[in-house]
């Protein structure tokens, strides 16, 4: 039903420029949180009401001009097309290497059946082999320096801080005050900053019906002929890529990191506990929103008593809440609308109280986060609340330990559990055109229990080793269900593809590039200055490179930097010497840490190969850049053991980290890549692969 409503009725007029255009009315406000971090603009809900209100009616006046363009170009497309339907089923980090022991176990029959029928290849992933720039490579069909993604984050060339690599916020920097108000004087938003346009892009050109739903490097969402909703890099309501409260009477919550409300201890006869929910800046004040709490622990029914905004809620610590709805007036007229789900961590002595990050409310969106932007508000009322926030799974609140494996994994296949609704709700309703998802347990999963394979791995001291050691190869397993149950879907008429866009290796110790450098007289620090964080204690007039994310190494350009010192024709020295020295770097047990090298410019041959870093770490399994280099700490020792439970990680060598690719399909491409995939489906649509995309069909 929802093809037809939304896809002809909503489709021509882009949500963000409407955004953009109303913009006057309200300020931006920006937030930064490095871990990746994020910052964007918020529009209350009664204006994006207000906003598909217009869009609707403009579609309407418009209908029969575009029904027919679409139909014209429906039928050329369509006459070429080889197939009715092509499925794209995205398992996000599923590696060949344990499926094919579970398939040879029996273990995965649905994929071993796709084997058998049609096509099984390793799927070459992208470089570097970072979520972000890989979906971003299946999108577009090209590498990153055609579509600008290197990693999650980028870093400001003047002040060498990191951002957000895959959205910006623009805005208006003047602002009229009128007592404790103000109101922006130019226009505000956020714009995509990925490149290249995606292989949907060019489908709904031609008339195809595309559904997309949930692939990463999609938010701000773009407009398509059929629906998406947007997956990794929405941020929260906060305007953070994931930041969780605990409210705590602990005193060692000082040590965890994520946002830590202390509690004042109840009296010896227990009582209520004052406190407040911190929410997203106001648009219109620019201070933080609160939200009252009441909190008491209930210890003899072994639960927590929850006051909050005129409803009393039991909160456990075996379950969660239901999806709360948590509403922050900003001023009258403008209220910014989340959700949130709580569980108790502690109810005896301390009282501990996880909340999860403040998703946008689905049914009252706080910015378009699905095109048309009335389908998350539909997608809220057949099926009630869901998770928005990209990077939902919160894999740094159990690193930090607030939350256990059970309550992670609660909370994980739930999101799981939301995300297959709107599948099969799809598939349910799809006649002809393209449909993709992207699920993302399996690669979350993997970096939390990976530790559970290795039982010498530093990320099992003072952790179960036991009671959830299966549970990696059951997700497997519940993947292959999913297969099954959407190969149910597929007839003759129909192609099918099941991929990863990398697989895993261990992580076990971390290397400090920017210590190595320091070491190697590449970077120079402050005098008397500590570690540093996010590059605070380099003194750049005497530093040539540098190292923050994940992606790689920056040279210190001179004329690029703001405080560049190396000269234009001194790069390639400068690379050669670091990557002479880093390649076959050997940790103290005499293992190699680092396999190779990779020099960008050399390697890659797009406009925007110029964006990421000069140089890429090959790492080998086992090792990963470490947590404090990944915010350019420069810490004491070079190698670390990496403690936390993330203990699996793909940010290594790409050739040792293929993704996965099954199909119904006979697939005549020996060694296919992630950036084919989007060629593969616009061949099989019979529309020509536009000159831009560096990959090809594999059929």
């Amino acid at each position: 039903m929802y093809r037809h409503v939304f896809s002809r009725a909503s489709k021509s007029i882009s949500v963000s420029a409407l955004v953009a255009a109303l913009a006057l009315l309200l300020p931006t406000a920006a937030h930064a949180y490095i871990g990746p971090g994020a910052g964007f603009a918020l529009v209350s809900s009664f204006l994006t009401l207000l906003i598909a209100f217009f869009t609707a009616f403009f579609a309407l006046l418009t209908f029969p001009v575009r029904a027919l363009a679409r139909a014209w170009r429906r039928r050329r497309s369509l006459g070429r097309a080889k197939v009715k339907k092509t499925i794209v089923l995205g398992i996000d980090g599923l590696d060949p290497d344990i499926c094919e022991r579970m398939m040879a176990a029996g273990e995965l029959p649905n994929l071993a059946r796709l084997r058998e029928t049609g096509s099984f290849r390793r799927l070459g992933t992208s470089t570097p082999a970072i979520s972000p720039v890989a979906w971003s490579t299946y999108a577009t069909g090209a590498d990153g320096s055609h579509h600008a993604m290197w990693d999650f984050l980028s870093r400001d060339r003047r002040s060498y801080l990191p951002k957000l690599a895959s959205s910006e916020v623009y805005g208006s920097q003047r602002f009229w005050r009128i007592g404790p108000w103000r109101l922006p004087r130019g226009k505000g938003g956020v714009r995509m900053l990925r490149k290249g346009r995606t292989f949907w892009s060019v489908l709904s050109d031609h008339g195809v019906f595309c559904s997309v739903l949930r692939v990463p490097i999609t938010f701000p969402v773009e407009r398509v002929n059929g629906v998406m909703v947007a997956g990794m890099c929405v941020p929260d309501l906060r305007g953070t890529m994931g930041s969780f409260t605990y409210f705590t009477t602990s005193s060692e919550a000082d040590r965890i990191g994520g946002l830590i409300v202390k509690l004042a201890r109840p009296g010896t006869g227990g009582g209520w506990i004052d406190t407040e929910i911190p929410g997203p800046d106001s648009p219109i004040t620019g201070q933080t929103l609160k939200l009252p709490l009441r909190l008491r622990a209930d210890i003899g029914n072994g639960h927590l008593e929850m006051r909050l905004q005129d409803a009393v809620h039991t909160v456990r610590a075996d379950a969660y809440t239901p999806w709360i709805r948590l509403s922050f007036k900003a001023s009258p007229g403008v209220t910014l609308h989340g959700i949130a789900r709580f569980r108790a961590t502690h109810i005896d002595g301390d009282v501990g109280l996880y909340m999860t990050p403040i998703h946008i409310d689905p049914e009252k969106p706080a910015m378009p986060i699905t095109h048309p932007s009335v389908f998350s508000i539909y997608l809220a009322k057949l099926m009630g609340a869901y998770g928005t926030l990209g990077l939902a799974e919160d894999t740094w609140a159990m690193n930090e330990r607030v939350i256990e494996e059970r309550a992670w994994l609660d909370q994980a296949w739930d999101f799981h559990a939301e995300r297959e609704r709107m599948w099969f709700h799809t598939l349910d309703r799809l006649r002809d055109g393209m449909a993709t998802i992207v699920f993302d347990i399996s690669d979350r999963l993997q970096h939390m229990f990976f530790r559970y394979l290795d039982p010498d791995h530093p990320a099992n001291r003072g952790k179960d080793t036991e009671e959830f050691k299966d549970e990696l190869y059951a997700m497997y397993r519940r993947m292959d269900e999913l297969v099954g149950r959407t190969m149910r879907y597929v007839d003759d008429k129909t192609a099918f593809f099941v991929l990863s866009d990398h697989g895993f290796k261990f992580f076990r110790r971390g290397v400090n590039l920017n210590t190595w450098l320091v070491e190697n007289g590449f970077m120079t620090l402050k005098e008397g200055a500590g570690p540093g964080e996010y590059l605070q204690s380099v003194d750049w007039s005497r530093t040539e490179a540098y190292s923050i994310g994940l992606g790689g190494i920056y040279i210190n350009i001179k004329g690029r930097e703001r405080h560049g010192t190396v000269e234009p024709e001194r790069v390639n020295e400068v690379k050669r010497r670091i990557s002479e020295g880093l390649t076959g770097l050997k940790d103290r047990n005499g293992a190699v840490a680092l396999r190779r090298m990779i020099d960008v410019q050399r390697t890659f041959d797009g406009p925007y190969r110029g964006d990421g870093p000069e140089l890429i770490p090959g790492f080998s399994d086992g090792y990963r850049v470490s947590w404090d280099c990944a915010k350019g700490t420069v810490a004491a020792e070079l190698f670390e053991d990496n403690t936390k439970s993330w203990s699996g990680d793909h940010c290594v060598d790409p050739d040792i980290v293929p993704g996965i690719l099954f199909s119904n399909l006979a697939v005549s491409e020996e060694a296919p890549r992630l950036m084919d995939m989007g060629p593969t489906v616009l061949d099989l649509f019979g529309v020509e692969t536009p000159a831009y995309m560096t990959g090809r069909s594999i059929l």
